[in-house]
């Protein structure tokens, strides 16, 4: 959910790719199929979503224009329809080098032939009508062999990409139809693929972590690795895997990216529906029936050992349950690579067998002279991209932060929310979030304090309400008196972000989290203060002591 900027404040590597205006581009004979085949490919790949050029006028004798160029540039599939009298065109042989050009400076860009009736090794060895046609233009053009000797490089090396191959009469395709939509079914399959994950509309701050965390990976070597995202409900762990994920991803034979791994993996279905979409992912045609969990973790097992992939499992909670999606992460394949997003580092404990590192993730600073970074995401959202106007806007946008301790999740929201607002409801908001917490802050925040046992809740909403700030052994001395088992449970809360431990031994928390715990306390009773079990503020315990029967 968050974003983020590098520190610089521009727009980072990270989380931007390559700008791309389509994701097909057709390149074809016109005289040949541009009536048949190519029409009827082209509006099939439309009517599947894939938005496609496609050359509409005749060209005779032009020079290939900077709009076809660039065109091609930006298309991540360049798929080209050989047909019979392809190479008889000079136009199509310069398009076809210029595609290959691409392809070379651009590893991201895919090239999928087409032999439409035309057997492929007549345009490798470049034998049949390719070879009197090639042979033709080399008599045409005496003093620019170099032009003809690219056109025979281009059409080699097309020729020996990964293609479709139909030949009527003796096609292993049903029909032409069956023949188009196997293409369009393949070609939606590898854009799916290319598609890198949304990370956000403004970047801030992730350049500097997402780095730190490819480093960790070290993908140049030829070992297992996993590593483990973690850090304060909020902070920005998942947004920065996704960051990764659409860096290194290519560098692997197949990845994928389950998301909400603690909410599926407490259920069968949910495990199963996981292990589908793991193997849909890097499989990519996969037709696996997983019929339950255990068939699931042993195609994964049989199918993927074999493969370097790259996997990144967001929001795990319990390592048993990883165990029962993927078995024991002992069969990966050597180079392959793992990351867990964590709330809980008490989990690191529990698979650090399997874990070489770890990365935690830190909330911007909020210091007077170091609010570079939350400033940055604050206004960006708040203001759109653009820069406030009026300086009380900033002073206010300060105090904002201030509330907020640096988490990029509260930033996020609150600047959001006040988008397009008047400096009075800015005023009015700040006096707001003090007293009455956002739902939407709220939400992401109590996923931890859900996860607690009963008399670790106790504990946590006895040092919200009452202990932040206390030393340690002494709180402990009072809720061991209440029968809380604090020596359990305090660094279960510590292990969860939901508390934290200063070097003099005092508790403490982020304030929104204390603010969390508060509004879970009201919540019990919103209207009638005696029900609540714990009274906060001396202005309600003096109201009960006085007015109602205790």
């Amino acid at each position: 959910m968050m974003s983020f900027l590098n520190n610089e404040g521009a727009s980072s590597s990270f989380s931007s790719t390559r700008r791309l205006n389509y994701d097909v581009f057709l390149s074809f004979r016109g005289e040949d199929t541009r009536e048949g085949f190519t029409s009827h490919l082209y509006k099939a790949l439309c009517d599947k979503g894939c938005y496609t050029f496609i050359d509409d006028k005749l060209r005779r004798g032009e020079e290939i224009s900077e709009e076809l160029i660039q065109a091609i540039k930006n298309s991540s599939i360049l798929v080209i329809v050989f047909s019979e009298s392809y190479a008889k065109s000079k136009w199509c042989l310069d398009e076809l080098a210029e595609i290959v050009d691409c392809r070379e400076k651009d590893e991201e860009v895919q090239i999928r032939p087409v032999f439409y009736n035309v057997d492929p090794s007549e345009i490798r060895n470049q034998k049949g009508n390719f070879g009197m046609a090639l042979a033709n233009h080399e008599m045409k053009v005496k003093n620019n062999k170099d032009k003809v000797q690219r056109w025979r490089d281009a059409l080699r090396k097309a020729a020996n990409a990964s293609g479709w191959h139909y030949k009527k009469g003796c096609s292993t395709y049903k029909s032409e139809s069956h023949f188009i939509q196997n293409i369009v079914e393949e070609i939606s399959i590898a854009i799916l693929n290319l598609t890198p994950l949304y990370v956000a509309e403004y970047p801030v701050a992730i350049n500097s972590r997402a780095e730190a965390i490819e480093s960790l990976l070290d993908i140049g070597l030829d070992e297992f690795c996993m590593v483990g995202i973690h850090g304060l409900p909020g902070v920005g762990k998942t947004t920065i895997a996704k960051a990764v994920y659409n860096k290194i991803s290519k560098h692997f034979d197949g990845s994928s990216f389950l998301m909400n791994v603690r909410e599926n993996l407490g259920t069968d279905a949910g495990i199963i529906t996981l292990q589908k979409q793991l193997l849909d992912d890097i499989l990519v045609d996969a037709t696996w029936r997983v019929s339950d969990k255990f068939r699931g973790i042993s195609l994964i097992q049989n199918r993927l050992c074999c493969k370097k992939v790259f996997l990144i499992l967001d929001d795990v909670d319990d390592s048993t349950r990883i165990d029962n999606l993927l078995g024991k992460c002992d069969w990966f394949a050597p180079g392959s690579r793992v990351i867990l997003t964590l709330r809980d580092i008490s989990l690191l404990a529990a698979l650090k067998e399997k874990l070489c590192t770890t990365y935690k993730v830190k909330e911007f600073k909020v210091e007077q002279l170091n609010k570079h970074e939350a400033l940055q995401l604050f206004k960006d959202h708040a203001f759109s991209g653009n820069k406030p106007h009026d300086e009380d806007y900033s002073k206010l946008a300060r105090k904002f932060i201030d509330f907020a301790k640096g988490l990029p999740l509260a930033l996020e929201i609150i600047a959001r929310d006040l988008c397009g607002k008047a400096k009075g409801e800015w005023e009015s908001a700040l006096d707001m979030y003090n007293k009455i917490p956002n739902k939407d802050i709220q939400k992401i925040l109590r996923v931890s304090y859900d996860g607690l046992h009963d008399t670790q809740k106790d504990i946590f909403l006895d040092i919200a309400c009452f202990f932040k700030g206390w030393n340690k052994d002494y709180v402990v001395k009072i809720l061991n008196a209440c029968g809380l088992c604090p020596g359990f449970g305090i660094p279960r809360l510590v292990n969860k972000y939901l508390i934290t431990l200063d070097k003099f031994g005092r508790l403490s928390m982020h304030d929104l989290i204390q603010q969390m715990g508060k509004e879970v306390v009201r919540q019990e009773a919103p209207d009638i203060l005696r029900k609540r079990s714990r009274l906060c503020c001396y202005k309600d315990s003096l109201k009960v002591l006085t007015t109602d029967k205790v």
